[in-house]
């Protein structure tokens, strides 16, 4: 698995259209009213990568299994989710299980497509959204404090720690500012991803924008990208209509002409397959041989070992070492043979940062 994300985003914004687009299926309604998802749906795309076709080529394997990308698509959120208002606190609770948040903002004008507020805004969409976010993490945070103080005042001290870090979290919230603006510390950041906050998460802001603006953006696009900037976060401009029709042509031939017509060079999954790797600081490396290759995902800086359990948990546990061949060598050189014979093929050990586009072979003794 490659990550996962929540999509969401008001009603009627593009959500389920884009949702069944980028997983080319009909699993999500996408009707003109609020609350048509009624269950949060779950899809799964391959993450397109060119190298690991011509792995496959020179490994002459009989499979090729891509590294997936999931997607959640959580029903529209409206002002008072976080108190239960419309489909309320049982969507929330599906975000805090994802990697990052789609956020999905209107950014299309449509006299047929209905906004819960009247008119298109997507900046006010977006603090709407987020205010839901803070005011759950809040409520969350709250009750969780209350319970450390208990722990903390008999001597708990793995409690007190808890609730300093509580504290300092609860202090921003109330100042109406996300979870994920608390600290660039790494160690304050791998405290805080264990008290699961929904704000806490990486957001990439997806601009749904009507046919006409899906190559260059407009001007509430431009407004949103404004804002990404400011706060670090991704963001993408998507056509969902052009994604829809897109994924209803089964020709890669007339995927690629359709989409240059409307000059685009790729569909909006390549592109925010792109944007949430950058986000989320992933990398790819691969597995190749006449059995199969296969891409694997792992964060940036992950070790030879934890790249292993990615695997299979048996890898890490009895890891003793990776036969690795940079990509580059590995086509340079005909293949997995051709490196090793080159004197490209290194040994590598626990110590080792697995690189984008690193052809491994683990080596393990359970």
């Amino acid at each position: 698995m490659g990550f996962n994300c929540g999509i969401v985003g008001l009603p009627n914004v593009g959500k389920s259209t884009l949702f069944n687009a980028l997983t080319a299926t009909a699993a999500a309604e996408a009707e003109n009213y609020p609350f048509c998802t009624i269950e949060p749906n779950t899809g799964r795309v391959a993450v397109p990568d060119s190298r690991l076709d011509e792995l496959a080529r020179l490994a002459d394997s009989a499979q090729v299994l891509p590294t997936q990308l999931e997607f959640v698509d959580i029903a529209g959120l409206v002002r008072g989710a976080s108190k239960g208002e419309g489909l309320g606190n049982q969507f929330l609770g599906h975000i805090r299980e994802v990697d990052a948040i789609v956020h999905v903002l209107r950014c299309f004008t449509d006299g047929n497509v209905t906004h819960v507020d009247g008119e298109v805004d997507p900046l006010r969409d977006r603090d709407t959204v987020e205010t839901e976010l803070m005011l759950a993490d809040l409520e969350s945070l709250e009750k969780r404090a209350e319970a450390a103080i208990k722990k903390a005042r008999g001597g708990d001290k793995e409690a007190k720690d808890e609730l300093d870090l509580m504290t300092r979290v609860l202090e921003l919230l109330r100042e109406g500012k996300p979870a994920r603006d608390f600290s660039s510390d790494p160690d304050d950041l791998q405290a805080l991803a264990r008290l699961q906050l929904i704000t806490s998460k990486p957001v990439l802001y997806v601009c749904n924008v009507d046919e006409e603006a899906a190559a260059a953006g407009n001007e509430y696009s431009a407004r949103v990208a404004e804002q990404a900037v400011k706060e670090g976060a991704g963001c993408v401009v998507i056509s969902a209509a052009i994604e829809a029709e897109v994924a209803g042509l089964g020709d890669e031939a007339d995927r690629e002409e359709y989409l240059a017509s409307l000059g685009l060079e790729e569909t909006g999954l390549a592109r925010v397959i792109g944007a949430g790797y950058v986000l989320l600081d992933l990398i790819t490396f691969f597995t190749a041989g006449p059995k199969e290759s296969r891409a694997w995902t792992v964060r940036r800086g992950t070790l030879a070992p934890g790249a292993a359990g990615v695997i299979h948990s048996d890898f890490e546990k009895g890891f003793i070492r990776a036969e690795t061949i940079s990509y580059a060598d590995y086509v340079a050189c005909g293949g997995e043979q051709g490196a090793r014979d080159a004197g490209k093929m290194r040994q590598e050990g626990k110590d080792y940062t697995v690189a984008d586009g690193d052809v491994i072979l683990f080596r393990f003794n359970v």
